[in-house]
């Protein structure tokens, strides 16, 4: 209860609430939507990591997301995951699940690794993605035979649009939490893959939503399958980005940026201060079309917390009801 309540005190004061800390720009992928990699660079030293999680605590951040790349290339990533812990700061981590094994889950676990997020995108790998549930099903099997909290996440587009409901439909008949979300452009507004069509995209969405009413594990909140459906069709929200003031991201270089996407200004971590945080709120005009869910879903909650709670409370109510027996 006490992180629960952080959490909601978060959305009242100037302090951000969340960090993504690339651990390395590495990856065993090639993912061809992908931005986020480059093996031609080493993985950042334990020591110069363990400051930036100093900082990104210091500043007054409660969660931390841990990426790449792929972080379980970084060979002290258990030991990076137990320092987060110490530092108080609840701590997920995003991967392909192609390195686990049954030491580095034992691992990971026992350092405190709170939850964690295996990227799956079809049934059978493809050159465009090679992160298909065909492979790493083994690894799922390990996973839960652990404590550790995991779910999968997909990303829709023309090439996985055949076989993404049979990954979720794994995911919902395995017990295991399950979404797949739009494919969004880089940080150039272009696609690396093509998106697909508009109504095969809106039905992956819209049978996530009919699923999370009927009380289904869908892992995406009822106000991210909404702004997916307004986004295909090109409706205008309003909304405040929170990107770089509640919600930021750190690179494997100690580099303070925006988001994902919006990479700017090119700052030190350890230079930043709470003021300069605060600069960033303000609508940016990357938002518009913007398919970083994470600052979206945080910036919506931020701009209307009552509104958001009470939202995800009754959509919760429903889908609860709907799912007990009768």
């Amino acid at each position: 209860m006490g992180f629960w309540w952080k959490m909601i005190k978060r959305e009242f004061d100037k302090k951000p609430i969340a960090c993504h800390l690339y651990v390395t720009d590495r990856c065993n992928l090639d993912c061809v939507y992908c931005t986020e990699y480059d093996n031609s660079v080493p993985h950042p030293p334990l020591e110069d990591l363990k400051r930036w999680i100093d900082k990104i605590k210091e500043l007054g951040c409660i969660r931390i997301g841990l990426q790449g790349g792929e972080p379980l290339l970084h060979p002290d990533i258990v030991e990076i995951v137990r320092y987060c812990k110490s530092a108080d700061l609840r701590t997920s981590m995003s991967t392909n699940g192609f390195l686990l094994s049954s030491e580095l889950i034992a691992g990971l676990e026992d350092a405190g690794l709170d939850s964690m997020q295996i990227s799956v995108d079809r049934m059978t790998p493809i050159p465009s993605t090679r992160k298909s549930l065909k492979t790493v099903i083994p690894k799922l099997e390990l996973l839960k035979k652990s404590g550790l909290r995991f779910n999968l996440t997909g990303v829709l587009f023309k090439e996985t649009l055949a076989e993404s409901k049979a990954v979720l439909d794994y995911g919902l008949s395995e017990g295991i939490s399950a979404h797949v979300r739009l494919i969004h452009a880089g940080p150039d507004k272009h696609y690396g893959a093509d998106p697909g069509e508009k109504e095969a995209l809106e039905a992956m969405i819209g049978l996530q939503v009919a699923e999370k009413k009927r009380g289904k594990k869908i892992h995406t909140n009822w106000h991210i399958l909404r702004y997916q459906q307004a986004l295909l069709n090109e409706e205008s929200l309003d909304w405040t980005c929170v990107a770089g003031y509640k919600y930021f991201f750190v690179s494997a270089k100690g580099k303070f940026w925006l988001c994902s996407m919006n990479r700017h200004p090119n700052i030190d971590l350890t230079d930043v201060t709470p003021e300069l945080l605060q600069s960033f709120f303000y609508k940016k005009e990357c938002q518009t079309g913007c398919g970083v869910y994470c600052v979206v879903s945080e910036s919506l909650a931020n701009n209307h917390p009552f509104r958001f709670g009470m939202r995800e409370a009754l959509g919760h109510l429903r889908a609860k009801t709907a799912g007990t027996p009768g």
